[in-house]
């Protein structure tokens, strides 16, 4: 791949960082404070991110989407990261696998939603299925031309703002390789069914303002024509939206690595001890060194990563590698960042606390670093074993 940015590319960037800038980082501290991002303030960036060309920028242009590719989605990505995801989530990304959408769920799913009318969130994850999705327990059963679902989900990103679900639960199991295995499908919930309840879920300390939430099903009755995809198919919409999403994780934590970096550079600039800055001593300036290395190492992978899915080479040991080390070395640089800033980096009167606050989820969510790992040794292996 050509690693130099084209002058579309640049640009892109250039609008991305300039958002950023001026309209969701004035508004970072006070949101981390208050922990909330007020109706008001949610619907100006959705309308600006909207006006800016912004919004939806992951969706195909023929339905009303930015169209880009997934190399220029990282570039994107890496710069809304710089603030945390209380604010840029409202530059919505809705879920890819709503093209999957069919009929009349084009009209009152993905349409409303590319053009900011409506926003979704994904019900994934539950109390006894995170890193092993197969276990989910949520069920759907058949009844005429309804489907019944009882269960739980929790860690639902933004499903406070969302108005409906994209649900997944168990509707057949068969066996494979001597092991009983779930048959998933998908479902679009309005948040307004029957039977469905939203609970705002435990307190997070990365990403004050960005709230995960629980969902509850008590026979809460959904028709058939709310199948998102085809019955008993639901991994099959689910796996791309989530391999492609480690990819995007792996960009956002580039962004902040590259803010941290920013701030510790300028930091050791301006602080004096002993008479000099202290980025003049070797106890700070390696540490930099460091830090510039791991990004640089970081952003390239994130990149290569980005531009094999375009190519449809990407493997998902490829989208594994890249959000490990890139979520890994977001960490060590939040962690770096707080040393070179000594006491003041623990001080929430700056950002670098809460940048090193916010990176540690990036190594729980979307997939463990040990999950990570698996997926890439169950690659390397395959070949061999069988």
């Amino acid at each position: 791949m050509n690693f130099q940015l084209s002058h579309e590319h640049e640009m892109l960037v250039d609008t991305a960082r300039s958002f950023v800038e001026k309209e969701l980082l004035p508004h970072e501290e006070a949101v981390d404070r208050a922990d909330a991002v007020s109706p008001e303030l949610a619907a100006e960036i959705r309308n600006k991110a909207i006006a800016a060309g912004l919004y939806a920028f992951n969706m195909p242009e023929e339905v009303g989407g930015g169209g880009l590719d997934y190399f220029s989605q990282a570039l994107i990505e890496r710069e809304l990261s710089k603030c945390s995801w209380a604010l840029h989530v409202f530059v919505a990304r809705p879920s890819k696998i709503l093209m999957a959408c069919k009929g009349q769920q084009i009209e009152d799913y993905l349409l409303p939603t590319v053009r900011g009318e409506k926003i979704d969130c994904f019900a994934l994850t539950e109390p006894g299925a995170g890193s092993d999705a197969n276990a989910i327990k949520t069920r759907a059963l058949r009844d005429g031309d309804d489907f019944v679902l009882n269960g739980s989900k929790h860690f639902i990103s933004h499903a406070g703002h969302a108005d409906y679900a994209i649900v997944f639960a168990v509707t057949d199991s068969y066996e494979k390789n001597g092991k009983k295995r779930n048959a998933v499908t998908s479902f679009l919930v309005d948040r307004d069914t029957p039977g469905m309840t939203i609970r705002r879920g435990p307190k997070c300390v990365s990403n004050r303002g960005y709230h995960t939430y629980e969902i509850f099903f008590d026979d809460c009755r959904v028709p058939a024509s709310k199948v998102l995809g085809e019955v008993d198919k639901g991994w099959e919409v689910a796996n791309a939206w989530l391999t492609a999403g480690r990819v995007m994780v792996a960009a956002n934590c580039v962004g902040q690595a590259q803010r941290a970096m920013d701030l510790s550079l300028q930091w050791a600039a301006d602080r004096q001890q002993f008479g000099k800055p202290i980025g003049t001593y070797q106890g700070v300036s390696f540490k930099l060194a460091d830090m510039a290395t791991q990004i640089r190492a970081a952003e390239l992978l994130a990149l290569n990563v980005a531009w094999k899915m375009d190519q449809g080479s990407m493997t998902d040991a490829d989208a594994g590698m890249a959000k490990l080390f890139a979520s890994e070395v977001l960490g060590k640089v939040a962690d770096e960042a707080v040393q070179i800033f000594g006491g003041m980096g623990l001080m929430d009167e700056g950002p670098v606390e809460r940048i090193w606050r916010n990176a540690r989820i990036e190594r729980v969510w979307e997939g463990t670093s040990e999950i990570q790992r698996h997926i890439i040794s169950r690659e390397l292996l395959r070949p061999l074993l069988r």
